[in-house]
């Protein structure tokens, strides 16, 4: 499968685009909490409540031709202008009759929200983040006829019912890593990352770092976790902007913000700089999704999430869905106003590395 994902991968290398928000006639959900989701227009759920997630039709769930689609959050936000919202304008978008989500508030809640959907007979579940993996499990063993996406969860055993929807995502840092190993002039970049108790945080930080040193071999890091737990790692701005406030006091001058809300935090520091520091987003293109960031926002690693949503909803929808991992495209996000800072030799050497790193012609070091 890794295989064929590269192939993909190399012909969708400079499909740069975030798909742009669609939805069902039916339903289309607002944030569970007291703030609205940037791309909703309905009610949502509450946290592990049973909720009206039969409004503007009462369509019939449990009806063969109806293809009912529910997301869960992890702690994050629906509109977190990452991971969460990428996955939720996928559902939007995807082939779904009806579709609702639920904004998670606790993680031992889990359980409990993934269950409301399956008490209202939706047909697909998408469980976004690492955090839900077991729930999801468990949930899909007890509801075989249940179809199951979850974001960010490497399945290490197939089970009929889950599609493990993953990503390289050693690759997409790796290429922000190139960026910022280029575009340095202080010879140090720094990454304000999410807790390292989640794998793909932990390859987007070493592709990063391996990524910077390719380019530049004088290069030094500065990489920071998030000491905190999943409940609040990527949850947490004022931290990222602290962590992202010492990085630029000790020189860094190009820093990668990859932690949900966290992450946001540390894009909208820098941004503070006035242009003189550079920051790079992480999961979706960020210049659209955080605007504050643009001062200083040159790329973003994007892992194409809503674009794989979509497509496993309409394997689902035709009862084709993926047992084991199904593996999304990367790459990175276009330059927006910062095309004509970039040097074009600079420009030059990410575009010819670019397939070499997404077919494996230049390794990203992950886990060597």
């Amino acid at each position: 499968m890794l295989k064929n994902y590269r192939l993909l991968a190399l012909l969708a290398a400079f499909m740069l685009v975030v798909a742009a928000c669609g939805g069902s006639d039916d339903t289309a959900a607002t944030d569970a909490g007291d703030s609205s989701s940037d791309s909703d227009d309905g009610d949502a759920m509450e946290d592990g409540d049973d909720g009206d997630a039969m409004a503007d039709g009462d369509l019939d769930c449990a009806s063969e031709d109806t293809l009912c689609v529910g997301l869960v959050t992890d702690v994050g936000k629906i509109d977190d202008k990452s991971f969460n919202q990428s996955a939720w304008e996928g559902v939007q978008a995807s082939s779904a009759d009806h579709f609702d989500f639920i904004e998670t508030q606790d993680s031992k809640d889990y359980a409990t929200n993934i269950a409301t959907f399956i008490d209202q007979d939706f047909d697909v579940i998408v469980t976004v983040g690492f955090a839900l993996g077991e729930a999801t499990l468990v949930a899909a063993g007890e509801n075989p006829e249940v179809m199951f996406i979850g974001v960010d969860q490497f399945q290490g055993e197939a089970v009929p019912n889950v599609a493990g929807l993953i990503f390289p995502e050693d690759q997409a840092g790796f290429l922000a890593g190139a960026l910022a190993g280029l575009m340095t002039e202080t010879n140090t970049v720094g990454a304000v990352l999410g807790t390292d108790l989640v794998p793909p945080v932990v390859a987007f930080k070493e592709g990063f770092e391996n990524g910077a040193r390719y380019t530049n071999p004088d290069v030094e890091l500065i990489s920071t976790f998030h000491p905190g737990g999943l409940d609040v790692a990527f949850t947490d701005p004022a931290w990222g902007a602290d962590t992202a406030r010492q990085a630029l006091d000790s020189g860094a001058d190009v820093i990668f913000g990859a932690g949900g809300l966290t992450g946001n935090g540390a894009l909208g520091e820098i941004a503070k700089e006035g242009g003189d520091a550079f920051c790079i987003g992480v999961d979706t293109d960020q210049w659209e999704t955080v605007p504050e960031a643009q001062p200083c926002l040159i790329t973003s690693a994007m892992k194409l999430i809503d674009t794989g949503v979509i497509d496993l909803i309409g394997l689902a929808g035709k009862g084709e869905l993926p047992a084991g991992n199904f593996v999304g495209t990367v790459g990175l996000a276009p330059y927006h106003d910062f095309d004509s800072v970039i040097p074009d030799d600079v420009k030059t050497q990410i575009e010819e590395l670019t397939p070499q790193v997404l077919d494996g012609t230049v390794p990203t070091g992950y886990g060597s």
